[in-house]
């Protein structure tokens, strides 16, 4: 027999179980008394009737006196016992006094049985059976009605079988009954230390965390969340998740349609006003159907890690300021310089008029050089704000490509191809200036006889793949344009690759390494992209990617 089978054996008498038995008593007695009263034998003697009408009697004082000493028990498997004998005992004078073989209050025996498999189990089950045939033998045996033996027999027997058959039931339901509440016990034991250890991890955890329903109402509001927010769980529970996370509410709904998680930062005012910012994370919530039943988010106070942020962002200002400075003095040296002896020269007066002329070029160049240096310089570092407008770039492609096709090196070719729907939210003059220093590039690349195309085409998906401010782009909207800048030259080093945009940095005899500088700025501020693709001795391919316009109704 297995352990729980064991258990389930084992008599389990509790206060409980002897109330419901107490109970039920009251209620077959009572029924008892009104059978007895629509059955009212006639033809009975004084002493039968007086019999029968104490055993009622006995049935209602019994239980009146076995609730009044219930709770001042101890030995409770004693007392149940003893409960039982006194229900075979009644049931044993009703059947006596009113008719024996003939009564109709036989049929309380099975009631007993079943009282004692939810008391002992089988024990009680099989016990009060054979307690309850035995009482039915002798009441069968010395009852004074005329009922043949072999009839009184028949009688016992099938009323013996029927207590058995009972007792087989009752005792296999009640233990079945009593290894399931076991079970649930269990279960119910287990599922409030599951609840405890949520709470305990829920208001022990270092991050605010919240949940709302599917109309973003807040739902559950943990320890953490109220000292990050400086409100209670009282006050921010039911309320919308926009009024105490202003802006959480777009992630949901990003959540919501790409089916994941949103991160984002988000500014909030602390509980003295002074600002934070929130590292927050929303997600969808499933419902038992596996559908979004609502969301959950996790945040946190990233107001330290902004500051640090911010500051190394100051710091690495300075230290490019410091690097610009360096370059300018050197980009500015040589010119002054070569200005400063030329200058010298032409006051001394002893050089021959020719000789003057020659020098005054030198002055001239070097002066345009260093306007050209400072303009450029001047253009990186405070580039004008785009002022954004649908720009048909197929047109301006073709305008760059015709005005540089009188001052082509010869054995160049410039190439174009765009398509007629290409249509960028852009600056124009800036995007111009863009092509026109890239196409430059391409064409002072060759070293000679190539070819150098411009392309521009329309491409799904925003300019700059990946996360922006931490939150997920969808592919929705107008998508983007994409012109790709290739030419056959030399090539760049790998070494060169990773400083071409750098300020000040050029591989050329004559260049300011503002350029392509330049370019990257314009392009980041269009909050577009710009990519590289070089292979020395082949070729290289400058793509710009910048946000589409929607075409005009």
């Amino acid at each position: 027999m297995s352990a729980e089978a064991g258990r389930a054996e084992r008599p389990v008498v509790g206060r409980e179980g002897l109330a419901r038995l107490l109970v039920a008593r009251l209620v077959l007695a009572v029924f008892a008394f009104g059978l007895a009263l629509a059955l009212s034998p006639e033809g009975k003697s004084e002493a039968a009737t007086l019999g029968l009408w104490a055993a009622l009697a006995l049935a209602f004082l019994s239980t009146a006196i076995s609730a009044a000493w219930m709770n001042r028990v101890r030995r409770l498997s004693t007392f149940g016992i003893v409960q039982l004998a006194t229900d075979v005992a009644v049931v044993t004078a009703l059947v006596h006094f009113s008719g024996g073989g003939a009564s109709a209050f036989g049929f309380l025996y099975l009631p007993i049985t079943v009282f004692g498999a939810v008391l002992f189990d089988r024990t009680g089950a099989y016990g009060s059976a054979l307690l309850s045939s035995a009482a039915h033998a002798a009441t069968l045996a010395w009852s004074d009605d005329a009922m043949p033996q072999q009839a009184a027999f028949a009688l016992w027997c099938a009323q013996t079988g029927a207590l058995l058959i009972v007792a087989l039931l009752a005792s296999t339901l009640a233990r079945e009954l009593r290894v399931t509440g076991e079970r649930l016990d269990v279960s119910r034991a287990r599922l409030f230390a599951l609840r405890s250890l949520h709470e305990r991890t829920v208001e022990c955890l270092s991050s605010g965390l919240l949940t709302t329903d599917a109309a973003l109402r807040i739902t559950f509001f943990n320890p953490e969340a109220e000292r990050i927010t400086g409100r209670g769980a009282a006050s921010a529970v039911g309320h919308s998740l926009d009024d105490v996370l202003p802006g959480a509410s777009a992630l949901a709904r990003d959540a919501d349609v790409g089916q994941t998680r949103m991160r984002a930062r988000l500014p909030l005012r602390g509980p003295g006003g002074e600002p934070r910012h929130l590292g927050i994370a929303v997600s969808i919530l499933r419902g038992e159907g596996g559908g979004a039943g609502g969301y959950v988010a996790i945040f946190q106070d990233v107001t330290g890690v902004v500051q640090m942020e911010q500051e190394l962002r100051r710091r690495e200002r300075l230290a490019g300021v410091g690097e610009l400075a360096a370059s300018i003095a050197h980009e500015i040296r040589n010119p002054l310089a070569a200005i400063s002896g030329s200058v010298e020269l032409l006051r001394s007066g002893e050089g021959a008029p020719e000789e003057s002329a020659r020098l005054m070029d030198i002055v001239l160049r070097e002066i345009g050089r260093l306007d050209a240096l400072i303009r450029d310089f001047l253009q990186y570092a405070r580039p004008a704000a785009p002022k954004l407008a649908p720009v048909p770039v197929p047109a301006l492609l073709d305008e760059v490509t015709q005005m540089l096709a009188n001052s082509l090196p010869s054995g160049v070719q410039l190439e174009c191809e765009a398509d007629a729907g290409a249509l960028a939210l852009a600056d124009a003059t800036q995007l111009r200036q863009v092509v026109w220093n890239l196409v430059r590039n391409g064409v002072e690349a060759l070293e000679g006889a190539g070819v150098v195309r411009l392309s521009a085409s329309r491409v799904a998906g925003p300019p700059q793949d990946g996360p922006a401010n931490g939150r997920k782009r969808t592919t929705e909207g107008p998508g983007s344009v994409e012109i790709v800048v290739a030419d056959t030259g030399r090539g760049i080093a790998l070494a060169d690759l990773e400083r071409i945009f750098d300020p000040f940095y050029t591989t050329k005899a004559d260049g300011t390494g503002l350029g392509l500088a330049t370019v990257h700025r314009i392009v980041e501020s269009h909050g577009g992209a710009l990519q590289v693709e070089s292979q020395p001795g082949v070729g290289t391919r400058f793509r710009v990617r910048l946000p589409a316009a929607e075409p005009a109704a």
